[in-house]
């Protein structure tokens, strides 16, 4: 999950509709971790750093939260998928991430 804050760049996770998918996935048996550069911590999860590394491993990121200064294009070169709630995608010029808009 790229995001959890309610909206861009605060931290406030009050009524984050980035929660009802973490649960939801969750329910289902995924594997979660969360990148949000103002929310640190999550209840027993910790924010990872935003490598390129850490970008492969993973099936598919979410973009919840479209924060100022998350690195879109490094996501767009190395994301498998991107699943993007908040249209943020469209400004990476020639991303080689498969994207689907939600």
């Amino acid at each position: 999950m790229i995001g959890l804050a309610y909206k861009k760049d605060i931290d406030d996770i009050r009524e984050s509709p980035a929660i009802k998918i973490m649960d939801l996935l969750n329910y289902k048996g995924a594997k979660i971790d969360y990148h949000d550069p103002f929310v640190n911590e999550f209840r027993n999860l910790q924010s990872i750093d935003l490598t390129a590394g850490n970008i492969q491993e993973y099936d598919s990121l979410i973009i919840t939260t479209d924060h100022s200064e998350i690195d879109y294009e490094l996501i767009g070169k190395h994301a498998s998928l991107v699943i993007d709630t908040r249209n943020i995608m469209s400004s990476v010029k020639k991303p080689k991430s498969r994207i689907v808009m939600a």
